[in-house]
């Protein structure tokens, strides 16, 4: 839905340099179809990168999206590319996602998978971490992918999304899905109880717990009331021990409406305890298509020069093994993409201690080598 004015937006200047925003289309079953694709500037040709699919809400678009949902200014630093698909006109007028419900004959899961194939072709994206976010009417599509086109989706995170009565039968998911849902209790648009189109959120949440095999009851987290003024509180909700390390996260926005929390344009009622963006992004960052990331496989240059990264999971330090004596300048960020600790290592083997890092997942960057590696 259309959450602030454009005349608003339209004063907000552009990433420039070399940051890129691009406004492109593809055709599919006869119809061009357009979207907003952002490059960061950390982006590197030679480095694979997550492509996260943004989906706006039904009567909104790719660019309002942009804005509302914004996940530019983290993906500047931890390295992932943004796609803001623009859905089509129904037959009352107003853009929209094809996810089962209404009149709709357009293929938006075909859609999809030919814009992942479109940037794939000019970009270096990783295909197993390729993610799918939205709100509303994107988070129910986002529920859609997971159903009908899972092979190509690693994880989902819903914004006031949900998914459709008659959608949990046929569901049919080709591998653990992680799953994070972001919903008002107080949502007047997509009940938090559900209605005759719209299953409850408990129950989306309960399907996808079972699928994946996670443990309950959730472990639940109050979370600080930073913003007193918003008129809604929050809780975290984690269903972890799944297949291959799945877990199901829930923000349950107590007295929240239909808005998506940490915002700038929510409007009244937004939640500001928490930043969906940024939380979903931490969610996304700690799996790919084959679960859990908890190890860093042996990063293969050439025979001759061989790199690991061990142990994973670490507790103090982690030990950087190499086959050659070359100097490299090493760097660990966390999953947003904020500089941890910084050094230089001579020689074939270096120690890292790293007992000051919080429990998570993080990036270690060997000049222009990328690893990832987790600490309890």
């Amino acid at each position: 839905m259309r959450f602030f004015a454009l005349t608003l937006v339209l004063a907000f200047v552009l990433p420039s340099r070399a940051q890129q925003t691009i406004y492109a289309s593809i055709q599919h079953d006869g119809l061009e179809r357009e979207y907003i694709l952002y490059v960061p500037a950390s982006y590197s040709p030679n480095t694979p990168a997550p492509l996260v699919l943004n989906f706006h809400g039904y009567t909104s678009n790719a660019f309002e999206q942009m804005f509302y949902g914004d996940f530019r200014p983290i993906a500047d630093t931890a390295g992932f590319l943004v796609v803001h698909p623009l859905g089509t006109v129904d037959l009352v007028g107003n853009t929209h996602w094809n996810v089962g419900w209404g009149t709709s004959s357009i293929d938006d899961i075909g859609f999809t998978s030919d814009l992942i194939d479109s940037l794939s072709a000019q970009y270096n994206i990783n295909p197993d971490r390729v993610y799918s976010t939205g709100m509303s009417n994107g988070g129910f599509m986002s529920y859609y992918l997971a159903c009908q086109l899972s092979e190509r989706i690693a994880a989902i995170a819903s914004v006031t999304g949900s998914m459709n009565v008659n959608q949990l039968g046929p569901c049919n998911p080709q591998h653990q899905t992680p799953v994070m849902e972001v919903h008002g209790t107080a949502d007047p648009t997509v009940a938090y109880d559900g209605n005759i189109l719209f299953a409850p959120i408990p129950t989306v949440i309960n399907y996808w717990v079972d699928y994946n095999n996670c443990n309950t009851p959730a472990d639940i987290t109050s979370l600080q009331d930073i913003d007193p003024n918003d008129g809604c509180t929050a809780e975290h909700h984690v269903y972890s021990g799944g297949t291959h390390g799945a877990t199901v996260e829930h923000y349950k926005i107590i007295g929240g409406v239909h808005a998506w929390p940490g915002s700038a344009f929510g409007g009244a009622g937004t939640n500001q305890d928490m930043d969906a963006s940024k939380e979903i992004w931490r969610f996304f960052s700690k799996y790919d298509i084959h679960g859990l990331i908890t190890t860093t496989a042996i990063h293969e240059t050439s025979p001759e020069n061989l790199i690991s990264i061990y142990p994973s999971p670490a507790h103090s330090n982690i030990t950087i093994d190499t086959k050659s004596n070359e100097t490299f300048h090493y760097t660990i960020l966390n999953m947003m993409g904020q500089e941890m600790i910084t050094g230089q290592m001579q020689g074939h083997k270096q120690h890292i201690d790293i007992h000051s890092l919080s429990t998570g997942m993080y990036i270690l960057k060997l000049d222009n080598q990328t690893f990832i590696f987790s600490k309890q």
